[in-house]
């Protein structure tokens, strides 16, 4: 039988919020999403949604797992029956972003392999396209790109040997090793960064601000979802670890420490990538708007592309970068994990070790579908549809549940009890009026956007998720709990 975890302090708690926060997003997005919105401008929307609506939130999270102590399902159904289904649909849809987290993840631990050899080549795009991430071309789903493939089981195998053991002697210790590791990699690439030629014109082309663009509500947009994402909102993680912690932990002090380390590593992290760009806008004679880019375009083609011609220091620079996302990846992947381990264990009364077991199947076997010769292209669809329309809604209607149906006020008492810093009525209102009605926004401009531009194939990849995640979610919800005569 499941039994409720328990981390052995708030440190632990502390390393694996900050794991699952910080992943690849901070480090391949981030830097781009701030050039494009406005430069050094975009950083007043990017802190007010993060007073807004990142600390806000996250409180509310730690306050109702902490508050409850139980899996995410086992909360909704307390608080209404009918909403357990709506658990369920959260938890597989976070369960589809580690799918394919995984599948990402394996291309990076493929470029961290090469990068001992420089195995990719010139011609970098070409390289990505032909051995690990494939292309959009629907024919090419007849085969396998096997080191992408090699990839996904090992890794696999790797987050079932973390998640099958205690929480804290799993995750727990594994955040401790694997974060500390991750910022002291990262600062020696920043550093180093830093010092290149052409550095300082990578930093000004980054922060330059275009103040007329904070007129444009897409520039607020971009910023709430880059903390929604970043910050890993509403995904039940953050729930689900709270509800591990230790009587007498400060709640709204973990938060802070929590999105101060996420903001403060995402921001280095852009200086050092725009300090390596304008070191290839110098030394290539490239024009630096020729070379930035975000996601795969960003990490698996520009980036060899600049340790090819950086000579001794870049066979150093390339592992460090590829193992740093690594480390980031493999800690946000338990967290994507955790909350369907923590729901299925409790709700069908088996072991953790068990659930871990048998979700890593289901997770790998699906993981391997999107290794095929479309891998980059099928993640794409997966991606947009399972964040836009799925977990932006999902968090919304949460919202809407815990200050409304259950009532916000009674999660105060416990998150002011030991913590420094203290909620009250803002936060409150913040909850109750301010966040459904930006959340709701931003889900309806997002749809829009996203079904105005789907092709046939990508719409029928998103019936097929949907009509999945409904299903699986209402037989997990009519299921009878364990221990329930």
């Amino acid at each position: 039988m499941s039994e409720q975890a328990q981390w052995d302090s708030s440190l632990a708690f502390i390393f694996a919020m900050i794991g699952a926060a910080v992943g690849l997003g901070n480090i391949w997005r981030f830097s781009y999403v701030l050039y494009s919105n406005g430069g050094g401008s975009f950083f007043i929307p990017y802190f007010i949604a993060i007073a807004i609506m990142g600390v806000p939130f996250l409180i509310l999270e730690y306050g109702v797992g902490f508050s409850f102590k139980e899996s995410f399902s086992k909360i909704m159904r307390k608080i209404k029956p009918e909403f357990e289904i709506i658990a369920w649909i959260l938890v597989l849809f976070v369960f589809i972003v580690t799918i394919y987290y995984m599948v990402i993840l394996s291309w990076d631990l493929v470029y961290l392999l090469s990068s001992f050899t420089f195995n990719w080549g010139t011609d970098t795009a070409q390289y990505f396209v032909s051995t690990v991430g494939g292309s959009s071309n629907l024919s090419n789903a007849s085969f396998l790109l096997i080191p992408t493939t090699i990839g996904v089981l090992i890794l696999w195998v790797a987050l079932w040997f973390i998640s099958h053991r205690d929480v804290d002697k799993g995750i727990g210790k594994i955040s401790k090793i694997l974060i500390p590791a991750l910022f002291i990699i990262m600062g020696i690439i920043i550093v180093y960064a830093l010092t290149l030629p052409g550095a300082s014109i990578g930093i000004e082309t980054l922060l330059t601000p275009d103040w007329s663009m904070l007129l444009d509500v897409n520039i607020w947009l971009a910023a709430f979802a880059q903390i929604i994402f970043s910050l890993s909102m509403g995904q039940a993680i953050a729930l689900t670890y709270a509800s591990y912690l230790p009587e007498n932990s400060k709640l709204i002090d973990n938060v802070l420490i929590v999105v101060a380390s996420n903001s403060g590593f995402e921001i280095c992290t852009a200086f050092g990538v725009f300090s390596i760009l304008g070191y290839m806008s110098v030394t290539a004679g490239t024009p630096m708007v020729q070379l930035v880019t975000e996601g795969t375009g960003l990490v698996f083609v520009v980036f060899p592309m600049i340790f090819n011609i950086m000579g001794p220091v870049g066979r150093v620079l390339a592992p460090l970068l590829f193992l740093a996302i690594l480390f980031a990846g493999i800690t946000s992947a338990l967290g994507f994990f955790e909350p369907m381990l923590n729901s299925t264990s409790v709700k069908l009364g088996w072991s953790r070790k068990k659930t871990a077991t048998v979700l890593s199947v289901i997770g790998c076997a699906f993981s391997i579908i999107l290794t095929t010769g479309i891998s980059s292209y099928l993640v794409g669809i997966v991606d947009s549809f399972v964040n836009e329309f799925g977990i932006l809604l999902l968090i919304g209607i949460q919202c809407i549940i815990f200050a409304w149906f259950y009532g916000v006020d009674k999660f105060i008492p416990a998150l002011n009890e030991t913590s420094t810093f203290k909620v009250g009525t803002i936060w409150t209102f913040v909850i109750k009026y301010l966040l459904p009605l930006v959340l709701i926004v931003m889900w309806a401009i997002g749809i829009i956007k996203l079904f105005s531009t789907a092709k046939e194939f990508e719409i029928i990849v998103d019936l097929i998720i949907i009509v999945g995640v409904l299903v699986f979610a209402f037989i997990l919800t009519k299921l009878k709990p364990a221990g329930d005569n």
